[in-house]
C-alpha cells in the first residue's frame, strides 16, 4: 500500500506528539515542524503529500516548495492563511473542520468576558505583587456582572451556538446578527446597527473576508453603548486595532477581552498591550487536548481519502 506523508506545522507538546504518534499507520507517517522553523519545512514539504496547517500562513512560497503536495488539510476553521488561488492554481485540495474547535472557543469567549467584566488579570497581578488588598477602590467602578447585561453575538455559526446558552444561563440577553435569521437560534436577531446600539457585550464569531474586514472600525466603536465590552476570539483582522485603542482609552469602551490581533505574533510595542483593561490570549483559545483529538481524527480520515478516492470532508477548495 502507498504510504503518504503529512506534515503538521505547529508545535508540538508531549501529549500532542503522543496523539500524533498513534494516528500514524502502514500508510501516514505525519512530521512534526514548529512553525518558526522555516528551514525544517521547506525539507519536509519537498516529498509531502498533506499539510496539516494550523496558523503559520500557507503562502505560495510554501505551495510552491511541495510538489507532491495533494492535500491542504486545515487544523480548525479559517482559511484566510491559506493561498487558495496558488492551491487550485495545482489543484490541489484544501479541508477545514468546523466544530472541532468550537466548544473550546466558546468556553474561551466566556472565559474572556468574565475576565473582561471582572478585570481578572488586574486583580491577578496586583495579588501577586501583595498590593490585592490595597488596590484603588474605583476600581470597583469598573467592574460587573454578566447577569442582566445584553450580549451581542456578531456571527451565529458553530461558536455562537454554544456560547448563547452558557451566556443566557448566566443571565445574560443573547443577541445575534447574521446574513440572515436563524430558525434554531437560541437568541434574537438584530441587523448589526442594531445590535451595536442595544449590546453591553459585543463578542465576534465572524470568518475575516473582504466584506468583513474591519467590520468593526472607528463609526462602529462610536455606536456602541457607553461602557460596552468587546470580546474576540474569532480573526484579529475583524477590528480596526487603531480604533479599539482610541475607544478603550477614551471611555467609549469598558474593556476588551482579545485571543487575537491583526498581526500574529502581536509586536511588543502594539499600545493595546500597555492598557490595563484589555485581557489579552496569544491565539489559544482553540487549544486543548479534545480539540486535538477530534481534530487529528478529521485530518487522518481526509488524508486517506487520497489513497481511497472518496469524498473530502469540509472541501472549501
Amino acid at each position: 500500500m502507498a504510504k503518504l506523508k503529512a506534515v503538521f506545522h505547529y508545535a508540538a507538546s508531549a501529549g500532542i506528539s503522543t496523539r500524533l504518534r498513534a494516528a500514524e499507520s502502514d500508510w501516514l507517517t505525519i512530521d512534526t515542524c514548529d512553525e518558526g522553523d522555516d528551514a525544517r519545512l521547506f525539507q519536509l514539504l519537498a516529498d509531502a503529500d498533506v499539510l496539516w496547517h494550523v496558523l503559520q500562513p500557507a503562502t505560495a512560497e510554501v505551495i510552491a516548495a511541495a510538489p507532491k503536495l495533494r492535500l491542504i488539510q486545515k487544523i480548525g476553521v479559517g482559511v484566510n492563511t491559506i493561498d487558495l488561488d496558488s492551491a487550485r492554481a495545482r489543484g490541489i485540495t484544501v479541508c477545514n473542520m468546523p466544530g472541532t474547535n468550537s466548544r473550546a472557543v466558546a468556553e474561551a469567549t466566556v472565559l474572556l468576558l468574565l475576565s473582561a467584566l471582572r478585570r481578572a488579570p488586574q486583580f491577578h497581578d496586583a495579588t501577586r505583587r501583595g498590593d490585592g488588598w490595597r488596590m484603588d477602590p474605583a476600581i470597583f467602578d469598573r467592574v460587573g456582572e454578566a447577569a442582566g447585561r445584553t450580549v451581542g453575538l456578531v456571527g451565529y455559526g458553530e461558536v455562537g451556538r454554544r456560547v448563547a446558552p452558557m451566556l443566557r444561563a448566566m443571565g445574560a440577553r443573547i443577541l445575534y446578527t447574521a446574513s440572515t435569521p436563524k430558525a434554531e437560534a437560541e437568541a434574537e436577531w438584530q441587523t448589526l446597527p442594531e445590535l451595536l446600539a442595544k449590546s453591553d457585550v459585543i463578542s465576534l464569531h465572524l470568518p475575516l473576508t473582504p466584506s468583513t474586514e474591519k467590520i468593526l472600525d472607528a463609526k462602529a466603536f462610536a455606536a456602541m453603548k457607553p461602557g460596552a465590552v468587546l470580546i474576540n476570539t474569532a480573526r484579529g483582522g475583524l477590528v480596526d486595532q487603531s480604533a479599539l485603542y482610541k475607544a478603550l482609552t477614551e471611555g467609549t469602551l469598558l474593556a476588551a477581552g482579545l485571543d487575537v490581533f491583526a498581526d500574529e505574533p502581536i509586536d511588543n510595542s502594539e499600545p493595546l498591550l500597555r492598557l490595563d483593561n484589555v485581557t489579552l490570549l496569544p491565539h489559544v483559545a482553540w487549544l486543548t487536548p479534545e480539540t486535538f483529538d477530534r481534530s487529528i481524527d478529521i485530518a487522518v480520515q481526509n488524508s486517506r481519502q487520497l489513497l481511497d478516492g472518496g469524498a473530502f470532508a469540509h472541501q472549501v477548495a
